[in-house]
């Protein structure tokens, strides 16, 4: 058994300050970052506190966030920018191509830096999925249809992110956009072929490949490449991202609380089971979401089972896997909320968003 520390388990906290189950489970070496809802959220102050009491417990775990803007935008009140849809973006380039990189930077940088000011590490963003017009779960939250333009909107977001000092996350790999089906709900299956995918929806993630810090898989199976979803399927992750495309950074699991999201072969997978898969497939890092309400047993049952896979073989940590977790982090300090909503920068990013919404 090899002695690399590796904590590759991304998991959530039940409500706006930490328990003692929270404090053990997040002080559980297996356990390498947290994952924001709504539920976790008051007001600034709230958040802000809850963030510095999980970063005194462990510095090193990495405070996470769906945060995209438009209808998935977990904090909305108390100073927080409303965000506009990715869609509204793609529609501004038909308008205006520069003003809509502009905006897009402008978004980027008031998320990034709204969110640092409170003690978040990290975002969820941005989604490189095409508008086909088909899928319910995406729709709006997509750039475009045309892969040239949801990686050069992409790109300007992700500028304005580093801009504050956070990482970026495309999603969802190889494309979740051509199927009709919610992954949270049900199996979506993409029956094209990988030349007809590699063609378009991967584009983004190609192009962009250079740029990104971290990627999410789709919970969607291509059952012309491999009967497994993608983020189960070391053909996807392993041959097809790494080797074909070059990514090098790290690859985060969708939400292994997703039902659909556990159906592998036929089989309705046990979380630990999901997890081992997910990782064994070429995931650095697993996360299992909304977990921690009521009496929190199935992250408990997580740590347990990682922990007796660790000891008898069935998993091994990895040490790439770890480094690629802590380039996540942040490694400027951010500005206090104060002194961000007075900066001429952050005032004129706000303007251009105003101007978009």
């Amino acid at each position: 058994m090899t002695d690399a520390i590796h904590s590759p388990l991304i998991i959530d906290v039940a409500g706006t300050e930490l328990t003692a189950a929270d404090h053990r489970r997040l002080a559980d070496p297996l356990v390498g970052g947290v994952i924001h809802f709504a539920r976790n959220w008051h007001d600034r102050a709230q958040l802000t506190a809850l963030n510095a009491d999980i970063k005194a417990l462990r510095p090193d775990l990495l405070i996470c966030v769906d945060h995209e803007g438009g209808r998935v935008q977990r904090f909305r009140t108390d100073g927080f920018t409303r965000l506009p849809s990715m869609r509204s973006l793609g529609e501004a380039w038909m308008r205006d191509p520069m003003e809509a990189t502009r905006r897009a930077s402008a978004v980027g940088y008031v998320l990034a830096s709204e969110l640092r000011a409170c003690g978040v590490d990290f975002s969820f963003a941005p989604v490189l999925d095409l508008d086909y017009g088909e899928s319910s779960v995406i729709g709006d939250r997509s750039f475009h249809r045309d892969p040239r333009v949801v990686a050069l909107l992409a790109k300007s977001v992700m500028h304005g992110l580093l801009q504050a000092g956070m990482a970026n996350c495309g999603k969802h790999f190889p494309g979740h956009g051509f199927v009709k089906a919610d992954s949270h709900v049900a199996i979506p299956i993409d029956r094209r072929s990988l030349k007809a995918i590699l063609a378009e929806d991967t584009r983004p993630f190609d192009w962009l490949g250079g740029a990104l810090a971290a990627v999410m898989p789709a919970h969607v199976i291509y059952p012309k490449v491999d009967a497994r979803p993608a983020g189960f399927s070391a053909k996807w992750l392993q041959d097809i991202l790494r080797g074909r495309l070059g990514f090098d950074g790290a690859v985060f699991s969708d939400d292994l609380s997703m039902e659909a999201a556990r159906q592998i072969d036929g089989e309705l997978l046990s979380y630990v089971d999901a997890a081992l898969a997910a990782l064994g497939a070429g995931c650095d890092l697993a996360l299992l979401c909304n977990q921690s309400v009521g009496d929190g047993a199935p992250l408990d049952e997580l740590l347990g089972g990682m922990a007796a896979a660790q000891t008898d073989g069935r998993w091994q940590p990895s040490a790439a896997g770890e480094a690629r977790r802590r380039t996540l982090l942040p490694t400027t300090a951010a500005l206090q909320w104060e002194h961000l909503t007075s900066s001429p920068g952050y005032l004129r990013a706000r303007d251009l968003i105003a101007s978009a919404v």
